[in-house]
């Protein structure tokens, strides 16, 4: 006789998976757990006013800057750093040696990392061997930049009218110094402030730049006129083009985002508005690169009108 196992027939009905109903739906338990009650576990409540934090959210940016030269430019002026991580090889190199020795004495804290950590540090970024979290910018009073700016001969502002992208205004701060700008002034509200992007991208531009914020836009164009400046405004729309606007004395150049240019509050605080003909088919211009194309027009007609008085005073010096 072969052996045949015995089939159970005595489940209990207590021990069958019973139905669970779960926001409407009937669902079955899991058979190996119908000794138990299943328990349904709530998600956690999100608070009302805890906010949705996002990857490109100002609030995220945490103030690091890292590559050679903006971390070479924050410690060759002194710039207030929280911390800064630097790899063995770049520490003990003759251009960061002494720099990081002073800003340790400053009393900022200097690790030293392999680079594995400085790629977790910046997310991947290109962090060149050294990295450092800033102190938050000091902005500077408007008063102050009229007054910094008039020690020269007919001085140039750049007022950026609500630049969102920190890319775009850290592009239009390293452009604005590398022509000789003497500082800009940007709005407290609706507009990107002095981030680490901003000064990642302004590429040390920032450490020999000034940056004034104000609360009321066409308040401080009102106060850069009654200083003497003109007031020149970016619009595409524009009544005159930019290089037949003659650029002369104390100059504002006032520029807007890309999506929206100028608020017509600001345009109507302007003294002129100058525009760039295009002759192809894209309506408009990038933010920083408009801004770039009109500092140099300024810049070149007063480079111009120099070179001619150089040559005029070399004529009147030959015997006729």
């Amino acid at each position: 006789m072969s052996y045949q196992p015995k089939k159970n027939n005595h489940t209990r009905e207590s021990e069958r998976p019973q139905p669970i109903k779960i926001k409407g739906k009937r669902v079955l338990s899991h058979p190996i757990l119908t000794h138990k009650k299943a328990e349904v576990i709530p998600p956690k409540p999100r608070l009302l006013d805890q906010p949705v934090q996002t990857k490109n959210s100002e609030e995220q940016d945490n103030d690091l800057i890292y590559g050679r030269h903006p971390v070479l430019s924050a410690l060759e002026s002194h710039r207030n750093l929280n911390r800064l991580w630097i790899t063995s090889r770049l520490r003990y190199d003759p251009r960061f040696h002494h720099l990081v020795l002073q800003a340790k004495d400053n009393g900022t804290v200097i690790d030293e990392v392999d680079p594995k950590r400085l790629d977790q540090i910046t997310n991947g970024g290109n962090h060149q061997g050294v990295a450092a979290q800033i102190a938050p910018y000091t902005y500077t009073e408007l008063e102050d930049l009229i007054s910094q700016s008039q020690t020269v001969s007919e001085p140039v502002i750049v007022v950026a009218d609500g630049i969102t992208d920190p890319h775009n205004l850290g592009a239009i701060i390293r452009t604005a110094e590398a022509i000789g700008a003497q500082g800009l002034v940007i709005p407290q509200r609706r507009a990107v402030g002095i981030t680490s992007t901003v000064v990642k991208v302004a590429a040390g531009a920032l450490e020999n730049f000034s940056v004034a914020r104000v609360v009321n836009l066409s308040r401080a164009l009102e106060q850069l006129k009654e200083s003497g400046f003109w007031i020149y405004g970016t619009a595409a729309t524009g009544s005159e083009p930019l290089h037949s606007v003659r650029f002369t004395g104390s100059t504002v150049l006032v520029v807007g985002s890309e999506g929206e240019g100028l608020s017509m509050l600001t345009q109507k605080s302007c003294d002129v508005l100058v525009s760039i003909p295009l002759q192809g088919k894209t309506p408009s211009l990038n933010a920083s690169v408009a801004t770039g194309m009109a500092l140099y027009e300024i810049y070149r007609q007063r480079l111009s009108n120099t070179h001619y008085l150089d040559k005029l005073h070399t004529f009147s010096g030959k015997k006729l």
